[in-house]
């Protein structure tokens, strides 16, 4: 179960959730049949909690919305993007651990 900390991010509404954010955003894109996207969920999680109020932290259901993931090249789930300013700063693919994130979202912050 997806923690109150992690937001839902559609193809309608990525642009105002996302590239307009005020804060870097880290987007998870996953899909329900994945398992390396179910274990790497509860990371994202903590990771949403321990950086609230400086960073946006969500999910985009690669089955639900495939216009976004197109957009980003997103070829191989979980693929995880950090965007700031409406731009990407960096992209990791795969359940990375802990150390990884924290120093890709140190790039933003």
């Amino acid at each position: 179960m997806a923690s109150d900390a992690v937001h839902t991010f559609t193809d309608a509404n990525f642009d105002r959730e996302v590239l307009q954010s005020d804060v870097p955003v880290l987007v998870d894109f996953w899909a329900t049949w994945c398992a390396p996207c179910k274990a790497i969920a509860p990371l994202i999680d903590t990771i949403a909690g321990e950086y609230a109020g400086k960073l946006k932290v969500g999910k985009v259901n690669v089955d639900d919305n495939q216009t976004t993931p197109g957009k980003y090249s997103v070829r191989g789930i979980p693929t995880l993007i950090l965007f700031k300013g409406g731009k990407v700063v960096d992209q990791v693919v795969g359940a990375v651990p802990k150390s990884q994130l924290d120093a890709l979202i140190a790039k933003a912050l």
